[in-house]
């Protein structure tokens, strides 16, 4: 362990001793402050230190050339003081490499979020398309608010569906709840918590005329997809979402009691479905397949439909009905439900709304019903509010 008064002219003079792959030169004056020389003729400034546990650590000054002697010797003795006052110079560096990269944290969540998520793919796609693409190669440190702010906002104003920036803002801002929750290094706050969220509608209100309707079944059972026409017409009838239909099992429906019994939907509650008689009418006539407990199977696959997006945009375009959903149908049906006097809460309970907030929208379709109730109720009154005595006389 060569020691010695480093200097300015010590350091440019300095060699590796022969046959060693690094020479230390400990400086006499200042405790810990080392120049390392290699063969290949490298010199580097460190300061060499104990820590509070006891354990030797290092903190790299820099290399001669980069910078002077005179900047790294008050560097080391900076450092020096910090070890003297009972701190750790080279924590603060090993906390900034700790820290990791949104891609790594990304991952982190995709990984959580198949853990409980019925529909992982949802956050994988806004994970891998838009957010790793920006910010997977950022430490977390490294995003700010106003950074993700703009980004949003020119998402915005790029063209991308009001929805679906509102999905990619709630799944970044999920990202660092988790990280904050896991003290992930580097994350201290949230920088998506704080963007405000502009306001927009996101509700369809397409809804399918009786004759729209006829166009459609008709269009439907011309589409080469065989079991097109018997889909759309039980989405129509029973206001189910896509994927609990494609997914619905035989032992599931019971036409004894005209019901349809749904395990598992997007709300994460079970419920029942009536069927009525025209939605008996096409189950009854389904095909069936030997082993097979699907409904509604692919017959070349016998497995549940995975794509129906060919056979729906021809069948769609054949009635006339461009930009029509399929999930308009689920629409239609409450519609149609509401224009028939059913109440708005035997239709969310139909429909299996969380809450009665996603039925209120087909409130302006039960007008006539509820004009028939307040009508109902005032000739049932005794007295005539709209006449005063004087009139009478």
């Amino acid at each position: 362990m060569p020691k010695a008064k480093l200097d300015a002219t010590f350091c440019l003079t300095a060699s590796c001793a022969q046959g060693k792959n690094r020479t230390d030169y400990y400086d006499t004056a200042t405790t810990g402050f080392v120049l390392e020389v290699r063969p290949s003729g490298s010199k580097t400034f460190v300061l060499r230190f104990f820590n509070e546990y006891g354990k030797q650590c290092q903190r790299k000054i820099g290399a001669l050339g980069d910078i002077t002697f005179a900047q790294a010797q008050k560097l080391a003795k900076r450092y020096r003081a910090e070890v003297v006052m009972g701190g750790d110079p080279a924590a603060a560096k090993s906390e900034k490499k700790a820290i990791p990269t949104y891609a790594t944290l990304a991952d982190d969540h995709l990984s959580f979020a198949r853990t409980y998520q019925k529909r992982p793919g949802n956050t994988e796609a806004m994970l891998r398309v838009h957010i790793k693409p920006r910010w997977g190669s950022k430490r977390l440190d490294e995003i700010k608010t106003p950074d993700v702010a703009k980004w949003l906002a020119e998402l915005r104003e790029g063209g991308l569906a009001p929805a679906t920036v509102e999905k990619i803002r709630i799944t970044f801002n999920r990202s660092f709840e988790l990280a904050i929750k896991w003290q992930t290094p580097g994350v201290k706050h949230n920088p998506v918590r704080g963007i405000p969220r502009p306001k927009f509608n996101n509700a369809r209100d397409r809804y399918l005329t009786s004759d729209q309707a006829a166009a459609l079944l008709a269009a439907c059972r011309a589409s080469i997809n065989p079991r097109l026409a018997d889909i759309v017409g039980l989405l129509l009838l029973t206001g189910a979402r896509k994927s609990e239909l494609l997914q619905a099992k035989l032992e599931h429906i019971s036409t004894e009691r005209k019901l349809w019994f749904i395990p598992d939907s997007k709300t994460g509650k079970a419920r029942h479905v009536p069927l009525s008689q025209p939605a008996l009418a096409i189950i009854t006539q389904l095909p069936r397949f030997d082993k097979c407990p699907w409904l509604l199977p692919n017959p070349k696959t016998k497995r549940p439909y995975t794509d129906l997006k060919h056979p729906w945009v021809t069948a769609r375009q054949a009635a006339g009905l461009d930009g029509l959903h399929l999930h308009d149908c689920r629409h239609s049906a409450a519609s149609y439900m509401a224009a028939g006097g059913i109440d708005l809460f035997a239709i969310g309970r139909i429909l299996g709304h969380a809450d009665h907030q996603s039925t209120m929208r087909y409130s302006h379709l039960a007008n006539d019903t509820l004009m028939q109730a307040v009508e109902a109720g005032a000739a049932k009154m005794v007295a005539n509010w709209a006449v005063t005595p004087a009139d009478a006389a």
